[in-house]
């Protein structure tokens, strides 16, 4: 700080060469006698040691000399005075420099003191330099403090002691030193005053901590400089970093008072490791639950390994990452590496390979691909000694040994390193991804992770992956999606927003833009609403894939409210080591109510709900699609329902509670329906009425049951006589059983309104 430059203050006495009418005999003050024409003062133009000077000879007991400018004073301001000086002849005087205190009334404020310290001339012709402080307040250094009364003071010298010498004195210099003491004015207490040394080698801890404990709620200054730390360190109250720290990977800074990203990252002077030293910290105190980006760019150059961070691998207090962006730095350390091994697998143990060599290459959280795996299967654990491989799902191929691939992905947030992890949560965070890095990889165990009002970036490959149980509970509100390959056709796209492993996922109001797949969800008891998820592209009779693909038969999970665009509900058993069905559940347990499907430019033979048996021997048993709209842009559809009979077909003969009604469709030839109302118009009496369900049951089941059969109208004979029995129905009829057959006693004409069920109700 300087007031003469930054507040224009007129600090400076003019040289005495510019003339001594300036100069005051007594206090400074306007009318007071000057120095010009003094028998015993002149200027001198020329000395050896001063150039220009002032001489004179004292003749008075005080003899005082004052600038007659009033320089002004102000709370923390610090002014330097300073003279040099020597004695040519005589007697040897006493000098000390000296001010007059001015109030806001122009009157002098004797209480303040107004000289500095004395010093006698002990020699002729030896130039001696003094200089006193004159400031607000009484800080160690300072000569006259003032306080706050004086507004103006008068600065100069006096001469004490005998008379009859003669002395020269150099022009004055008043400077402004008011930068020694900002620390202290702004309640700073300076490592340095308590040892820090700040040279980069030497372990500044203990300086750290004294200047800790001494603030006392004042703020820790680091001043510039790199200073080391070697071992734990906490600071509770404020800190600012103007230097920087350097601390080995291990060690923790814990700022308890500014826990925030902005003040890790000044304390290192890097994002990155500012970042992950906050990180780390968020484990280790409780002070705070949450890690404050501020609103702030996060720049990372490399996946940020949050369990080693922590050193630890079981966690279950609430904690989160809140308000900023996570940028990734594009050519970091973001490679994704491959790996092929061959491998055994036994249907017997479902989540075990076995067989394995060479395993310790392979990471925890690869996600393995070949003949007979199933989508977003990962390595959760491993064990090099006994050549095994635990995995996140089971696969569908059978037994036997087989080539696998091992892919791991590079993520910004990597989490696989826990053996547990619950409650935490990224709230109002985007991660920049650039198409370089994935985003979030979830732990091996733990649940009730929570993203909310997050933005996914172009995600290199994925943006929230699980590889075990870390998503039991799982909660995703609020987030946008936005996928690295959106521009290639669906069909060629290979991100995938989310996977979901284990049960009472919740994902609610987000938006995904032309990933792959939105969501690959394994267990039971999902939320799905609200969501806009479209996966469209350009393509003319374009290809389509699975949005939500629900890969556990026995869902228990509700998709409502959701806007469904151009892509589908994928429905598989793709995660089973015994994909065909002999005893237990098969597919059921799925409501889809009150959601907005639509597509456009699609091939007619697209469908929005599909269901994908691996094994043969499967059925519904318990599914309900109502109250939805399905809407065809740009062309039309067969149906908005379909079996994919890749590896099997359903048995229709086993179909149970199955409602799919109340749903409106635009641009569908064949809308399906079960209970399916049929107005049959039989106009040739007969004694066998052919009811054809025209395609319209469901996934192309049967016709199991007939609930309900009203004549509108009369029954007649050929002739107009009425008839008055009425029929038996025998049921799937027909080469694809959806037909059922009207048995009259007599040959009967009219009109029947027929309620037919792909299922049996009772």
């Amino acid at each position: 700080m300087n007031k003469a430059v930054t507040e224009g203050l007129g600090l400076m006495p003019p040289p005495f060469s510019a003339g001594l009418d300036v100069w005051s005999q007594t206090t400074g003050r306007p009318g007071t006698a000057t120095w010009a024409g003094a028998p015993n003062a002149a200027f001198v133009p020329s000395d050896p040691d001063f150039g220009g000077c002032l001489e004179m000879v004292k003749t008075t007991a005080t003899q005082r000399l004052r600038w007659m400018s009033e320089v002004p004073m102000q709370p923390g301001l610090y002014l330097r005075i300073t003279v040099r000086i020597k004695a040519l002849a005589g007697a040897l005087p006493t000098v000390r420099l000296a001010g007059w205190a001015g109030n806001a009334a122009g009157n002098n404020v004797g209480s303040v003191p107004q000289t500095g310290p004395e010093t006698t001339l002990a020699t002729y012709g030896t130039v001696r330099e003094l200089s006193a402080i004159v400031g607000s307040g009484l800080r160690t250094g300072v000569d006259m403090p003032w306080g706050t009364v004086p507004v103006f003071g008068h600065f100069g010298l006096d001469l004490t002691g005998p008379n009859g010498g003669t002395v020269r004195i150099d022009d004055f210099r008043i400077e402004d030193v008011s930068e020694y003491w900002l620390e202290a004015k702004q309640g700073l207490v300076d490592v340095r005053d308590f040892g820090a040394v700040g040279n980069g080698t030497t372990d500044d801890r203990v300086a750290f901590e004294a200047a800790a404990a001494a603030a006392a709620g004042r703020t820790v200054l680091v001043p510039q400089g790199s200073f080391r730390i070697g071992g734990n360190l906490t600071i509770p109250g404020p800190v600012r970093f103007d230097g920087t720290l350097v601390m080995n990977p291990e060690h923790q800074l814990v700022l308890q008072t500014n826990y925030d990203f902005p003040t890790y990252a000044a304390a290192f002077g890097s994002d990155d490791l500012g970042f992950r030293k906050g990180v780390q910290a968020l484990f280790h105190f409780t002070e705070h639950v949450t890690f404050d980006l501020s609103g702030r760019r996060v720049q990372v150059a490399a996946p940020v390994d949050v369990a080693a961070l922590a050193a630890v691998d079981d966690f279950s207090a609430r904690r989160s990452i809140a308000n900023g962006q996570i940028d990734v730095i594009p050519g970091g350390d973001w490679a994704t590496q491959t790996l092929s091994r061959s491998a055994t697998y036994d249907p017997a143990s479902p989540l075990t390979l076995s067989g394995m060599s060479n395993l310790g290459s392979l990471r925890v959280g690869s996600r393995v691909s070949g003949v007979g795996v199933g989508r977003e299967v990962y390595v959760r654990s491993r064990n090099a000694a006994a050549g095994t491989v635990t995995l996140s799902q089971p696969l569908y191929g059978g037994p036997g040994t087989r080539n696998f691939t091992f892919t791991r992905d590079a993520y910004v947030l990597d989490f696989a390193g826990f053996d547990n992890l619950r409650r935490f949560e990224v709230e109002h965070v985007e991660f920049l991804c650039r198409a370089e890095a994935s985003a979030v990889m979830l732990p091996r165990d733990g649940g009730i992770l929570r993203f909310n009002d997050c933005t996914f970036n172009r995600p290199r490959d994925r943006a929230i992956t699980s590889i075990g149980k870390g998503c039991q509970g799982l909660l995703i509100d609020h987030c946008q999606f936005l996928a690295p390959d959106m521009a290639l056709p669906s069909q060629d796209r290979s991100s995938i927003a989310y996977n979901v492993n284990a049960n009472d996922a919740k994902i609610r109001n987000n938006r995904a833009v032309m990933w792959g797949h939105f969501g690959i969800m394994n267990g039971a008891g999902h939320l799905i609403t609200g969501n806009h998820y479209f996966l469209g592209d350009t393509q003319p009779a374009g290809v389509r894939r699975g949005g939500i693909v629900l890969t556990q038969m026995n869902v228990k999970t509700t998709v409502t409210g959701n806007y469904i665009d151009n892509n589908f509900i994928e429905w598989t058993n793709e995660h089973s080591a015994n994909p065909a069905h002999d005893t237990g559940f098969s597919f059921g347990g799925l409501t889809v109510v009150g959601n907005t499907f639509t597509c456009n430019d699609v091939a007619p033979w697209f469908s929005w709900i599909v269901i994908k048996p691996y094994g043969p021997g499967h059925f519904l048993q318990g599914l309900n699609v109502n109250g939805n709209v399905f809407r065809t842009i740009n062309g039309r559809v067969d149906r908005v329902d379909s079996v994919d009979t890749t590896y099997a077909t359903l048995d229709h003969s086993r179909a149970r509670n199955v409602i799919f009604d109340n749903n409106a469709f635009n641009g569908v030839d064949f809308p399906a329906q079960s209970p399916l109302v049929i107005r049959h118009d039989q106009n040739t009496a007969a004694g066998v009425w052919t009811v054809d369900t025209a395609g319209r049951l469901p996934f192309g089941g049967w016709a199991r049951a007939v609930t309900a059969l009203v004549m509108e109208g009369p029954a007649t004979g050929g002739t107009g006589t009425l008839r008055t029995q009425m029929p038996y129905v025998t049921l799937q009829q027909g080469p694809n059983n959806d037909r059922i057959r009207l048995h009259w006693p007599e040959n009967t004409q009219g009109r029947a309104v027929v309620t037919i069920r792909v299922d049996n109700p009772l």
